[in-house]
This record gives structure tokens, C-alpha cells and sequence, in this order.
């Protein structure tokens, strides 16, 4: 459950297991992220490289950006999930990124 008081917002962590990305965990916060920041994608370093768009994530409570970068998928028919955050209730989740 996700608790304001006094200005302050609680984060509850949770593990949660799903069949795609065991083990992953989620945090909660009472706050809505900020809009996502504008970046500069950089020259593709290969034709195999797949460019990570940045997101905010949640950390010594506040959000903090994780900037934008290329990365190689771990395997040819690899695709991308972004990480997202979702409302639920009063609070937001967040759900990590991974290779699908």
C-alpha cells in the first residue's frame, strides 16, 4: 500500500513473478513521474544496436532520469519493453525494462 504523510511519500517495494521476467521488481509511489525528458539519440554505433530511450525511475525517494543509450540485444530476434509507469489506485507502479 502506498502512504503520503506530512509532505513525505512512502515506497513500498514488491517482487512480483511473471512468466516473462521472474523475480523482477516493482515499486509503488503516491506521486505521478515527471513528463519524460527530450534526448539527443547519438550515431548508431552498429546496424545490431537498439537504442534504449531514457525513463524515469525512482530512487532515495524522488525520481531520477536513467539517460538514453545503445545497447546490443541479447539475441538477433530480441525486442525491447520499455520500462512504464502505470497508475493503479491513489499510486503508480513501475515496471521495468527488458529483452522479450
Amino acid at each position: 500500500m502506498v502512504v503520503q504523510q506530512a509532505g513525505q511519500t512512502q515506497t513500498t517495494y514488491t517482487t512480483t513473478t511473471t512468466p516473462a521476467n521472474p523475480g523482477v521488481n516493482t515499486i509503488i509511489v503516491s506521486q505521478a513521474p515527471p513528463m519524460a525528458q527530450q534526448e539527443v539519440v547519438l550515431a548508431r554505433p552498429s546496424p545490431d544496436h537498439v537504442w534504449i530511450a531514457g525513463y524515469w525511475t525512482w530512487r532515495d525517494s524522488r525520481y531520477e532520469w536513467m539517460a538514453g543509450h545503445w545497447e546490443l540485444p541479447p539475441s538477433s530476434s530480441a525486442t525491447w519493453v520499455a520500462p512504464r509507469w502505470e497508475q493503479e489506485g491513489s499510486g503508480y507502479r513501475f515496471y521495468e525494462g527488458h529483452w522479450n
